[in-house]
């Protein structure tokens, strides 16, 4: 094999790589033997059959599977003696060598832009903040009231009088678009509560102040995300008849509620709610240091990023850009800027990505952090946990698509480089309020 350097700018490489025609031949006569140990043809004894007719019927198929062989392996030589770790897959280009005349010399050329060298970082000195906040009273009975209007009961109410908040107000509706009834838009004996979730902005608070026995037109916009294309952000028209209405009975926080809900008392409710509560401050706790120390860490990416992976990175990036746009869905900010502007500034989030990968990748390498099967495995039970009653078939999946499979190895492998730098680091403890614990930092730029 002969290989001569064609490109060396940056972290851009190329190669022009010649297998001579002697080596390919011998491969392909070695695997046409092969073929023709197993070849059955009427007239001729297994193994006996004419290396004309073997070649006749499996030389073109044969050939285009010693060239690729070759090829692969040739490549992968190179990227072994010349000690080069490609950032993405190596772009292959073949001169010559598909004649299968036994004369021609296999030649390509191989491009790729390779991983930067990436100094280990000097990580004594970074200094981080771990946000604290506790699960007080005040939160706890919120959750508890909350709890408790989702058990309340209600009674028909026999006055006839206006729905007010709290009320639900029984109707039957039909929908229109431009005047004519749409499909799904039509339902009888509907319980809509005023001042609740669930119904499409705006029909519930025309519907207070309706008497049963009364009708109203009202007109309502869908919102742009919704579930029915042929409605998101569409106006629309209801015509409401109201045929009678509710009111809440309040349900007592004591340990009746607490032994319906399946608990011994009520302080076994609150118990669980503060640990529910603390375990979702420990979350926001985690990212907001994570976050912390990868601001810090990218101010010590001082290497150039490979351009390839930057590409790709930008392109996922951009790809939710545009759904949102699309959907009306763009974060306030980039609302007012233009899409020169708005490619910038993604760009430069896609950049920091890719580096700051890189760089754990690195720390992990160095530090020979690695992920177990143990852990690939709970990763794989949590995700077909999230599919309740097709568990099995998540497990099917992922053990037939291995690379499916892999795609959860990254996260995990990233959570424990940054456990491992946080333990180097010198962490302060800050007690803050839950609002401030949950405040969302600036853009990741």
């Amino acid at each position: 094999m002969q290989v001569t350097e064609t490109l060396s700018d940056g972290l851009k490489r190329g190669f022009t790589v010649t297998v001579p025609a002697g080596e390919l031949e011998s491969k392909r006569t070695a695997r046409l033997k092969e073929v023709g140990q197993s070849m059955n043809l009427p007239g001729f004894r297994p193994g006996k059959v004419p290396m004309s007719l073997i070649k006749q019927r499996y030389g073109a198929a044969v050939q285009g599977e010693v060239l690729e062989q070759a090829v692969s392996d040739a490549t992968r030589a190179l990227l072994e003696e010349r000690n080069l770790r490609p950032a993405l897959q190596p772009r292959v280009d073949l001169v010559s060598g598909a004649e299968p005349d036994g004369k021609t010399d296999l030649e390509f050329k191989v491009e790729m832009e390779v991983l930067p060298e990436i100094a280990q970082p000097d990580l004594s000195d970074l200094a981080l903040t771990r946000l604290k906040a506790t699960a007080d009273a005040e939160t706890v009975d919120k959750a508890l009231k909350d709890i408790a209007s989702r058990q309340r009961n209600f009674v028909t109410v026999e006055e006839i009088r206006p729905a007010a908040q709290g009320d639900i107000v029984v109707v039957d509706f039909v929908g229109k678009l431009d005047g004519v009834p749409f499909e799904g838009g039509t339902a009888d004996d509907v319980n809509v509560e005023i001042g609740g979730a669930g119904f499409i902005p705006g029909f519930a608070e025309q519907i207070e102040g309706l008497s049963p026995g009364e009708e109203k037109v009202i007109t309502v916009t869908f919102p742009a995300d919704y579930s029915a294309e042929n409605l998101a952000g569409k106006e629309a028209t209801f015509d409401i008849k109201a045929k009678g209405l509710k009111r809440p009975v309040d349900v007592e926080i004591d340990d009746e509620l607490a032994k319906k809900m399946g608990f011994e008392g009520l302080e076994k409710v609150r118990e669980l709610i503060t640990k529910q509560v603390e375990q979702e401050y420990e979350q926001l706790s985690r990212l907001r240091i994570k976050r912390e120390l990868l601001d810090a860490l990218a101010e010590k990416t001082d290497f150039e990023a490979p351009q390839g992976m930057v590409d790709a990175e930008f392109g996922q990036i951009w790809q939710r850009v545009e759904a949102d746009r699309k959907e009306g869905q763009l974060d306030e900010e980039d609302e007012g800027k233009d899409e020169e502007t708005l490619r910038a500034d993604y760009r430069k989030i896609a950049e920091r990505r890719v580096k700051l990968g890189l760089l754990l990748a690195e720390i992990g390498r160095a530090n020979a952090i690695t992920v177990s099967q143990d852990e690939m495995l709970q990763a794989i039970r949590a995700e077909a946990m999230r599919y309740q009653g097709q568990e099995q078939a998540v497990f099917d999946f992922f053990r037939k698509n291995p690379q499916a499979a892999e795609s959860l190895r990254g996260p995990i492998f990233e959570n424990k480089v940054v456990d491992y730098v946080i333990e180097l680091a010198t962490v302060t403890d800050k007690d803050v309020t839950p609002e401030e614990l949950a405040e969302i930092p600036p853009a990741d730029l």
